[in-house]
């Protein structure tokens, strides 16, 4: 398939890969809070049939140095690009704070048909990086709707007295800080149920930046309640990154010990594949 690269400077940093003449189907591509534009995804997107549309949603020309309060409205207005780009159905495919911000987006806005969360979260955490006056504390937000901050879940940095060595595996912050601040659990909770979208999860049993399985079934147990459509597929050897067919792999970390292999992350990336496909073309 002939495919065509756009790169974009307004209102992010952007590159949309589509297949020549467009598509039906739009995706919105999402890194973590690696912050980078997943290129490579987009294009084997494109490769299939759809329209992918991979923004910097932070740390670039214009926008916040880190993640704080951060206005959901940035990826409704990728949802508006996609539609005017002749994009019917849509879809998001997030990765860790990316899967986050996918399925809270899919919370507010009716027009995203399809959530592919890759190693997610249930819970909505504080800021990543530092806020407005440089500093990471007093934690605030990672997101915002219509200016008002989101109910989070704080970090417990009592953790870092007893932090593992580097390249570090934070998981553990993230389990000590749902202790620390069970009180804001509840109101912190991403309420899937309430979105209108299809939902599916991707998540490895040894992901060790934060506990994507338990919050993986957490959120398919949100859906079932509400008798909504949910998917999870899980390989018990991989970590927090996904590789799908055709993406070159991840660079090693010095800083974070992201759990698995490459090995596990191809297979757990070649297993959801069909899965990705179908549910972002809906068939």
């Amino acid at each position: 398939m002939v495919t065509v690269e756009h790169e974009m400077s307004e209102p992010w940093e952007a590159v949309l890969c589509e297949p020549e003449g467009g598509s039906e189907f739009g995706v919105l591509v999402l890194a973590g809070s690696s912050g980078r534009i997943l290129r490579d995804r987009a294009r084997i997107l494109a490769e299939e049939g759809l329209s992918a549309l991979a923004i910097r949603w932070f740390g670039g020309p214009g926008q916040r140095e880190g993640i704080w309060e951060l206005p959901l409205e940035t990826f409704t207005a990728a949802i508006d690009l996609l539609q005017e780009r002749g994009a019917q159905r849509i879809g998001i495919v997030g990765n860790s704070k990316g899967a986050e911000a996918a399925m809270l987006t899919a919370v507010r806005d009716p027009r995203v048909d399809v959530v592919v969360a890759l190693a997610p979260t249930s819970l909505v955490w504080g800021n990543v990086g530092v806020g407005p006056d440089g500093e990471r504390t007093p934690y605030r937000s990672s997101w915002t709707w219509q200016g008002e901050p989101l109910p989070f879940v704080p970090y417990d940095d009592s953790w870092w007295d007893t932090a593992p060595a580097r390249p570090r595996a934070v998981r553990g912050l993230y389990e000590l800080s749902e202790k620390t601040f069970a009180d804001r659990l509840a109101a912190a909770g991403i309420p899937v149920e309430q979105a209108q979208a299809e939902l599916l999860l991707v998540a490895g049993g040894e992901d060790r930046m934060w506990p994507a399985m338990t919050y993986a079934l957490r959120l398919a147990e949100r859906r079932r309640v509400a008798r909504r459509t949910v998917r999870l597929i899980s390989h018990g050897d991989a970590g927090h990154r996904v590789l799908f067919p055709g993406e070159p792999a991840n660079a090693v970390s010095e800083e974070f010990d992201y759990g698995g292999s490459e090995d596990s992350e191809r297979r757990l990336g070649a297993q959801a594949w069909p899965s990705v496909l179908a549910a972002l073309r809906g068939v």
